[in-house]
């Protein structure tokens, strides 16, 4: 059924609607960034000075995120994928967590804390964007996204995770669900892209001047402002992160290929979708009701008043559904 957010106050509000739109909005354009590059063997960094300023901004940004417990370089057929493990406080099995494109992993960081109490969970840099993961082999297709991701989490111990993915993180987490099924105890998806819906063309269009580097930042300026419902937005760590990897990152993998319907009805494991209300990354309503066809209706939550900045919006409540869900026997 849907979930019913109770009342919140304004000063919650504040933070993640300044911070979380800018963060949404260049991934967005990011993801719509695709359909303007051309083909290459593998993603790439215009230049040193280029690479040292998002690791600069990365850095800062990770400063919001926990202490990892551990850090590892896991060699897959495709590249090394950067993964971090945090330390939880509860008994809940794993859990590994998927950041939309260009978002890498501060982009949790509202999230942390509240999935921290439920178990261990890790986290990756997605293996052909801005991050810290580095491709060394071309991805030509949604088998070779599925087969870097399975051979990441067949290298942490627990070989089988909670998987949770936000965005393309959501696609990335759904594919990999379809092909390998072995590898996803449960499957949580946030707000994921060319999955339940296809990308507006709206958001494409609107995205467009966003997503080519050399335009002035007042161009990002207006996509940020469209994705946030007009207000005004300003600077923070985790959007300068992914500005700079917009800027300085060229990313050469296909675009994601639409997940049907038949392919969500088939999943094994048992499937929880999250579904922001006033998300520009699909029609909620025709996102809503392919899933609930797909995985009926218990297993969809819909966030009327959340953009797609849902887990920043709503982070705690987002947990508490993940939390109930994975506790589940």
């Amino acid at each position: 059924m849907d979930a019913h957010i109770g009342q919140r106050t304004r000063l919650r509000m504040l933070r993640p609607r300044v911070l979380l739109p800018v963060v949404s909005a260049m991934s967005i354009a990011a993801l719509c960034g695709y359909f303007l590059r051309s083909p290459s063997p593998v993603g790439h960094w215009d230049s040193a000075d280029g690479e040292a300023e998002f690791f600069t901004a990365y850095d800062l940004a990770f400063e919001s995120m926990p202490e990892p417990a551990d850090t590892m370089d896991v060699r897959s057929s495709f590249g090394v994928v950067r993964v971090y493990r945090f330390a939880g406080t509860g008994e809940a099995s794993p859990m590994l967590l998927l950041p939309g494109t260009a978002s890498s992993t501060p982009v949790w960081a509202d999230n942390m804390p509240s999935l921290l109490a439920l178990g261990d969970v890790y986290t990756l840099d997605l293996l052909g964007e801005p991050g810290r993961s580095i491709q060394a082999s071309p991805i030509a297709d949604a088998e070779d996204e599925a087969e870097w991701l399975a051979e990441t989490i067949t290298a942490i111990p627990e070989n089988s995770v909670n998987l949770i993915g936000l965005s393309l993180g959501g696609w990335t987490a759904a594919n990999l669900a379809i092909r390998r099924a072995q590898h996803v105890k449960t499957l949580t998806l946030v707000d994921p892209v060319y999955t339940f819906d296809n990308l507006p063309m709206e958001t494409i269009l609107r995205s467009i001047p966003a997503s080519v580097p050399w335009l002035p930042k007042s161009a990002r300026d207006a996509f940020n402002s469209y994705t946030a419902g007009g207000i005004e937005v300003e600077d923070m760590p985790v959007a300068d992160m992914i500005e700079a990897g917009m800027h300085h990152y060229t990313m050469k993998k296909p675009a994601p290929t639409r997940i049907t319907e038949q392919q969500l009805s088939d999943l094994s494991m048992p499937v929880l979708a999250i579904i922001a209300g006033r998300s520009v990354m699909h029609d909620p309503k025709t996102a809503s009701a392919t899933a609930r066809r797909a995985l009926g209706t218990e297993a969809v939550h819909v966030y009327e008043d959340a953009s797609h900045a849902i887990t920043g919006e709503y982070p705690d409540e987002i947990t508490g559904d993940i939390g109930d869900f994975i506790a589940r026997p």
